[in-house]
């Protein structure tokens, strides 16, 4: 469907999720519902430049 294509990928170049996902936090943050000690962190979301190694 081209125009959910579209609207996700100007979404995604306006940083929406990243935005969102941010909202989501301090959310369950203020409200102590998140378990930090259960936090972990993935690179999967970070772009490799030209290739990268």
């Amino acid at each position: 469907m081209p125009t959910a294509h579209r609207c996700f990928a100007e979404w995604t170049a306006a940083r929406v999720w990243a935005k969102l996902h941010r909202v989501i936090l301090d959310e369950l943050g203020a409200r102590r519902d998140l378990e930090w000690s259960r936090c972990a962190l993935d690179s999967v979301n970070m772009r490799a430049l030209k290739g990268g190694s």
